[in-house]
């Protein structure tokens, strides 16, 4: 068995340098400021912005967005998250309706919905998922629902009813192996996301699910190679896998950066296992090319 890395669990650590093939082109086109404005003109967010994603110029100049729902407060204080922790206030009933609005003035045929972590709520923000996928089918017929969402605190009941709006796919990520939850995902539990994706699955087979992991965070290529059996014993049908990269020196040092090389063995690994679409390299994100993510006969 090969030996376990050391983990910096101070998130004061320092990190090796990034490598020249994380190196990401900045072009604010006109799509980019177009799209920009129609997020500000409806007050709404976008995980593109919040969480520092360095696809959000090449995926904006394509017409593509990820929305972020239930404000941009987040209740947890995940170790590699760039949203703002804290407590939020209030709920939007009306933010479903401008979500739709917004995409049907973007033109998307596929749209991802996500959102932060609201522990706060009883149903952990369940409502407005479904509010979303309401209203985007009534205001957009044929457009594809992608919803990326968090565990709901185990709250299966709201888990049902974003199932029951029949969401194109469903994606609920794993984020890390179970070693490192206690940094990475601190109020997270991994039998917990499991568990969530197993009863999609048992609810709607049909629905499509998807789950992704980071890499670099001091995990190793046995307990990488575990969590895809965990994720294919339930079912998962899409994998994505990308490199961890800190948001700041608030957040969890990265370990080492993987080569090309490494994620296209992943990619290898992880379609013999059975999964029927995966999307692995250093700058790949949940929603990063979403909608050629899932194959044409799902």
């Amino acid at each position: 068995m090969e030996p376990l890395p050391q983990v910096h669990k101070s998130r004061t650590a320092p990190g090796p340098k990034p490598p020249p093939w994380l190196k990401v082109r900045l072009t604010q086109g006109e799509n980019y400021l177009e799209i920009k404005n129609m997020m500000r003109s409806e007050t709404l967010h976008t995980v593109c912005e919040e969480a520092l994603c360095p696809n959000i110029y090449e995926c904006w100049e394509a017409r593509t967005a990820t929305f972020l729902i239930l404000g941009d407060i987040c209740t947890r204080n995940c170790g590699f998250c760039a949203i703002t922790t804290g407590r939020p206030t209030g709920l939007d009933l009306l933010e479903p309706k401008r979500v739709a609005q917004t995409t049907k003035r973007m033109g998307l045929k596929h749209v991802v919905i996500t959102s932060v972590t609201r522990d706060d709520l009883p149903d952990g923000g369940a409502q407005i998922f479904v509010g979303c996928i309401e209203e985007i089918r009534r205001e957009v017929p044929g457009c594809g629902v992608e919803v990326l969402i968090p565990d709901l605190m185990g709250n299966w009941k709201a888990l049902e009813r974003i199932v029951e709006a029949r969401p194109d796919i469903l994606n609920h990520n794993t984020e890390s192996v179970p070693r490192l939850y206690p940094w990475v995902r601190p109020k997270a539990r991994y039998e917990r996301t499991m568990e969530l994706l197993r009863r999609v699955k048992q609810q709607n087979p049909d629905v499509v699910t998807k789950s992704g992991i980071m890499v670099g965070l001091g995990e190793t290529r046995e307990e990488i190679r575990q969590v895809l059996e965990d994720m294919r014993e339930n079912l998962v049908d899409v994998l994505t896998v990308g490199q961890y990269l800190r948001p700041d020196q608030k957040h969890l040092p990265v370990e080492r950066y993987y080569t090309p090389d490494e994620f296209r063995e992943i990619k290898v690994e992880a379609e013999a296992l059975g999964f029927r679409h995966v999307e692995a390299g250093p700058l790949v994100r949940s929603s990063y090319h979403a909608a050629s993510q899932v194959p044409k006969e799902v």
